[in-house]
């Protein structure tokens, strides 16, 4: 596989011919989002981009430093187990909302409830369903009662977790949440044109967070799907911030132009391919075949298109997980590059001649069809379907999508959990619906012997790779593009933080 130039002649002509205007004249930060958020109610959304809209408009009970991984106190100032179910918060006083509603226990109360009420269609059960239920004691003080032990609970509490005004979100729920998002965060959210355009300013009166206050009064996020685009604006003066660049346009503009500073780090993201195991989109399929899953795997030269497409930092592993997780086990069985074994597994199968099949992805494109590339090679035919992510996932849930690339980035949690126990526990995305792994994951979700939770995620991480459920790929890497008038050093988990920047 050679890599593809991902620059196109006319973004090429662009760049050259275009002065870059941006400054901090006006004191607004441009970024650009490659997708569409599914929402901006936190809770309704599972793609990244969200998630960075999230923590810069919303805050958490905790918070967990990106560099030591230290967990302190945000909108709680401190907080005791009381015994492994049930963990007791003292509140910031003087903490407002930015309509102004005071925060108290009533708020985290309500949002706790609600979100972990199954019947409200929570996008990501997983990320609060260990949460049973939060009790209020007194104004400044509520207790959450889980489920059951939960280990990493606090991590959660300090990223996914976040509290909303439980007053308007009872009024607008999350219809009014998607249009006019109201948080505690270090900005607030001025105008929302979905799918377009937010525009967000500073929190004059944000709280003394660990966050810390932000430091350029506006940002404006636009939503443009084609990278070459954003490229385009970005030398036209119209961006100042661009992430998830792919390799070749970041090696490019490193090369082009000193006018840009172009940093790469890495990320908690890896990639993998899903099949359709239990057979939900067609209980006869090619994908319900050990073999030809396997097949799949020896099918695919995963270092060369590291090598030639994802570059970075960005290494292939074997388990489906990232290996800074708490759990993830990397030892375990691995299928080497073999397109001959491929084909004789296929064969073996009862596809001695191959078959077609419909290929679905939502991102990365050049990855996507350099992996069909090697899938067609030893006979797999794939009809390609290029989704939206929203699209895709629900597509995925109404059991229409046989085998797809797939990107996961756990929120940033370095704990299994937020991946193995995302997939693998009977939910509507779970391809493989394996009793006994479900067995292992629930029970190591749900236990605090840190022993036997890498017991049971190995066994786990070791049943999927035998029985190839899935593919995994690489852990993702992410290039990112500055104006040199920034100042923002990205950290490892993904996360950008629009309090973190400032102008030089």
């Amino acid at each position: 596989m050679t890599s593809k130039n991902l620059m196109t002649g006319t973004a090429l002509s662009l760049l050259a011919a275009a002065p870059a205007f941006a400054d901090k004249a006006d004191d607004t930060l441009r970024v650009a989002f490659t997708k569409e958020l599914e929402s901006v109610d936190t809770y309704y959304n599972s793609a990244r981009e969200g998630i960075l809209f999230t923590r810069g408009v919303w805050d958490a009970l905790l918070f967990r430093d990106p560099i030591s991984g230290e967990i302190s106190g945000n909108l709680a100032t401190e907080w005791t187990w009381i015994d492994d179910v049930t963990v007791e918060f003292k509140l910031r006083e003087g903490v407002t909302f930015h309509n102004g509603e005071v925060f108290n226990a009533d708020d985290v109360v309500h949002t706790v409830n609600f979100v972990t009420n199954p019947e409200n269609g929570v996008k990501v059960m997983t990320n609060v369903s260990w949460m049973k239920s939060a009790e209020k004691v007194d104004d400044n003080t509520v207790r959450i009662i889980l489920n059951a032990p939960f280990p990493p609970a606090e991590e959660y509490l300090a990223s996914v977790v976040v509290m909303y005004p439980d007053e308007y979100y009872a009024e607008v729920g999350p219809t009014g949440m998607n249009t006019n998002p109201v948080g505690t965060g270090p900005y607030k959210v001025d105008k929302v044109e979905a799918g377009k355009l937010y525009e967000l300013s500073l929190n004059e009166n944000y709280h003394d967070s660990p966050k810390g206050k932000g430091k350029i009064g506006k940002i404006e996020v636009k939503t443009i799907p084609d990278m070459n685009t954003q490229v385009a604006e970005l030398f036209n003066g119209g961006l100042d911030f661009l992430w998830n660049v792919p390799a070749d346009q970041a090696e490019k503009l490193a090369e082009m132009d000193d006018r840009f500073d172009v940093v790469n780090a890495q990320a908690m993201r890896i990639g993998y391919i899903t099949m359709d195991a239990q057979g939900a989109v067609d209980p006869d399929g090619p994908m319900t075949k050990k073999a030809v899953r396997q097949a799949i795997y020896h099918a695919i030269d995963r270092q060369a298109i590291v090598d030639a497409l994802v570059k970075g930092s960005s290494e292939i592993v074997n388990a489906g997980c990232a290996p800074i997780q708490f759990g993830c086990d990397l030892t375990v069985k691995s299928y080497d590059y073999d397109p001959e074994k491929a084909k004789a597994l296929l064969a073996e199968a009862g596809y001695p001649d191959g078959f077609e099949i419909d290929f679905y992805a939502y991102r990365d494109r050049p990855y996507a069809e350099a992996l069909m590339g090697f899938l067609n090679a030893v006979g797999i035919k794939t009809n390609f379907n290029y989704l939206q992510y929203a699209a895709l996932r629900e597509k995925r849930t109404k059991d229409e999508v046989p085998i797809s690339f797939q990107t996961w980035g756990s929120y940033s949690l370095p704990d299994v959990s937020a991946i193995t126990g995302e997939f693998f526990t009977g939910g509507e995305l779970d391809d493989a619906h394996d009793p006994e792994i479900i067995e292992w994951v629930k029970e190591a979700g749900s236990i605090t012997d840190r022993a036997r939770r890498e017991e049971l995620y190995s066994k786990a991480h070791a049943k999927i790779a035998e029985e190839a459920y899935w593919v995994p790929l690489w852990t993702y890497n992410v290039n990112y593009v500055l104006s040199k008038e920034l100042d923002y050093t990205p950290t490892d988990d993904e996360v950008i933080r629009f309090a973190d920047f400032a102008w030089k």
